[in-house]
């Protein structure tokens, strides 16, 4: 049937619904717009985890890095010491048993300490030898 009407255009402006038909549609609207937010959420998570797990492996590869090299630095210097060591008591061992002795009683002897020698004591024998009297 024609009116001799036609119809262009249609523009709803606004739709009203009853209130218990408002409240279902917020509350869909609600919950679709609480899961993609989970969704990054989880997302997020799950790529903090990834940086997490990254940095620890690459936290313990450097100290065990450093490790090593402190390791290598601690062997090379002593290496050097005992080197040095060998070196004085090579030039001169009656001296170096000297030294160490006075390290050794020095270590052992507190500041308000008495000192008593026996005659065969190596220290005493060494003082001896220094002052002759």
């Amino acid at each position: 049937m024609s009116y001799g009407i036609e119809v262009v255009d249609v523009q709803i402006m606004r739709i009203n619904y009853i209130d218990s038909v408002k409240r279902q549609v917020y509350d869909r609207m609600i919950s679709e717009r609480r899961r993609v937010a989970e969704r990054y959420r989880s997302l997020g998570q799950g790529r903090a985890a990834e940086i997490r797990g990254r940095l620890q492996r690459d936290l313990q590869e450097i100290q065990s890095e450093a490790y090593r090299e402190a390791q290598q630095i601690k062997g090379r210097a002593d290496a050097e010491a005992i080197r040095i060591f060998a070196e004085a008591y090579n030039r001169d061992p009656e001296f170096f048993a000297f030294m160490r002795s006075l390290e050794a009683y020095q270590r052992s002897v507190g500041d308000n300490s008495t000192l008593i020698l026996t005659t065969n004591s190596d220290l005493f024998r060494f003082l001896k030898r220094v002052n002759p009297r």
